[in-house]
């Protein structure tokens, strides 16, 4: 048996487990009463491997110890994107999450590394993701393995109600 942590994409019977590591991160972002997703909503939504894909084909990767690979400690929920400057598609990492108890181990390192590999797979050019401005030890892993920040760019979102006025009388 190999000593590399075992990563594979999610299946349908991964939404408990999915579901689960989604109200952990948010617990820990300390916004946890902000989750919405239920298994039904996970089911309805997430791209499965062997289905088509859904709209906006979101995957999860799942990492495992190499002694227990049944028991996922951690996962990487992301999609596809597109970069018009560059004229090249990329992945945007919207969670990456490690359990507590598995942190230190290269579990969050392995999975940055398997979506750098899709991103050069698919002839893309740039991973991308968000963090917390007061999440010191993210921000601390994600420069370690070169990641910088884009300090001239502001993240938007238009969401609820601001949404459907948005998309009003289109």
């Amino acid at each position: 048996m190999s000593d590399q942590p075992i990563i594979r994409i999610a299946t349908e019977e991964d939404v408990p487990t999915i579901l689960q590591f989604i109200r952990e991160l948010a617990d820990y972002e300390k916004a946890l009463h902000e989750v919405e997703a239920t298994h039904e909503s996970l089911l309805a939504t997430l791209s499965f491997p062997g289905s088509p894909p859904k709209k906006g084909s979101t995957y999860t990767a799942l990492i495992a110890p190499p002694e227990t690979p049944d028991k996922p400690v951690g996962m990487a929920l992301h999609f596809y994107n597109y970069s018009t400057w560059r004229s090249a598609p990329g992945i945007y990492l919207e969670d990456l999450y490690v359990q507590p108890a598995s942190r230190g181990k290269g579990y969050g390192f392995r999975l940055l590394k398997f979506l750098a590999k899709e991103v050069l797979n698919i002839g893309g050019r740039k991973l991308e993701w968000s963090v917390l401005k007061w999440n010191e030890p993210s921000i601390k892993f994600y420069k370690s393995v070169g990641a910088t920040a884009m300090e001239e760019w502001e993240k938007m979102m238009v969401d609820g109600e601001a949404l459907t006025k948005l998309a009003a009388d289109v």
